[in-house]
Parts: C-alpha cells; sequence; structure tokens
C-alpha cells in the first residue's frame, strides 16, 4: 500500500466511505467538536485532511479537537 501525505484533502465521498457515517452524523459530530472540521479549498468545494480523519479513525469514540497536534510553524495540521 502507497504511503499518502497527512496533508492530502480528502473530499466528503472518499470521507464517508472510510469511516462509515453519514453525511449528516459527519456535519453533526463536526458541530459538537468530535470530529475534525472541513478545510475550504475554494468558494464551493472543501476537504478534510487525510491525516486528521486518520487520527479520528484510530479512536472515534473519545476522540477532541484538542487531539489535533498544530504544525511546529504554528498553523493548523
Amino acid at each position: 500500500m502507497v504511503s499518502q501525505s497527512p496533508l492530502r484533502l480528502m473530499r466528503l465521498p472518499e470521507v464517508l466511505d472510510l469511516t462509515g457515517l453519514s453525511r449528516a452524523t459527519i456535519y453533526r459530530k463536526i458541530a459538537a467538536g468530535t470530529f475534525p472540521p472541513q478545510r475550504n479549498t475554494g468558494s464551493r468545494a472543501c476537504g478534510w485532511r487525510a491525516g486528521e480523519v486518520d487520527i479520528w479513525l484510530r479512536n472515534p469514540m473519545s476522540f477532541k479537537l484538542a487531539d489535533l497536534r498544530p504544525n511546529p510553524d504554528g498553523g493548523p495540521i
């Protein structure tokens, strides 16, 4: 299996396939702070960072936004 960059952006269909969650559940969890937020890639497009979704997949029951550590340069991962 080829290693993917943790900064790679995944679109919603891929996130749905990986997590097994519905679209409504993902957005409900984002609002509750228990799923990584999407990143805007344009005026009508967004995606999720693969590394952030991977962190959620490792521990979905107790995930909090604080589990996402910032980059050394101070920006989000």
